[in-house]
């Protein structure tokens, strides 16, 4: 009888906590809706921000043609 506890521990309770959490970490693999939609708006900020800085670049390429090789001389 004392044998049949551990015996049920080792055979029964640890395999199937570890298959439980197996199947928690393959359920949590891929992204879930919020995550896709947070990287969407992250990607459309940086596309945004991305497009101002060549806004502002463009401007100083009109205003101040020579702004980019002062930058190497301070």
């Amino acid at each position: 009888m004392e044998a049949l506890v551990p015996m049920g521990i080792l055979f029964v309770i640890l395999p199937w906590i570890l298959f439980h959490y197996i199947t928690k970490w393959k359920e949590m693999k891929g992204f879930t809706p919020e995550d896709e939609a947070t990287l969407t708006d992250l990607r459309k900020s940086a596309e945004r921000l991305e497009d101002r800085l060549r806004t502002v670049e463009r401007i100083l390429d009109s205003e101040v043609p020579d702004w980019r090789s002062r930058h190497h001389d301070l």
